[in-house]
């Protein structure tokens, strides 16, 4: 069955997925930094997620209420058929942040040196049965 995206049960099983996948844990094994991943709705409305991601762990993961309550390191925003692309593999991670589908707040750099983690976490998701919301 399905699990709506972004929401707590998504996160959770998105959690899961990542804390179990020695791929995600070998190509992010010197990662250090944080995440809000936000999807805006068609009805203008926005879902934001938190993900504390530690040297190829997941820390901690959970639904974002007030964003204004944490300042992560990093922000991936975008509409959610840019998301579901990703999600679904037919736009890698990193061209979609290039080609501005997705919009990254935080040190491209960085995040450009974690190319192959950036996959492996895509990877990941797509483990995890996602209803889009239309």
């Amino acid at each position: 069955m399905a699990i709506p995206f972004l929401s707590d049960e998504w996160t959770a099983a998105f959690k899961d997925a990542l804390n179990s996948s020695a791929a995600y844990k070998a190509a992010a094994e010197t990662w250090e930094g944080d995440f809000y991943f936000i999807a805006e709705m068609a009805n203008g409305e926005q879902r934001t997620i938190y993900l504390d991601l530690w040297h190829g762990d997941c820390r901690d993961a959970y639904v974002i209420a007030d964003p204004a309550s944490k300042t992560p390191e990093f922000e991936v925003s975008g509409k959610v058929p840019a998301w579901k692309k990703v999600i679904e593999k037919k736009v890698d991670p990193i061209q979609a942040l290039i080609t501005r589908q997705l919009k990254l707040k935080g040190n491209m750099a960085k995040v450009l040196k974690s190319v192959k983690a950036a996959q492996e976490l895509v990877n990941s998701a797509t483990t995890v049965p996602t209803e889009f919301p239309s």
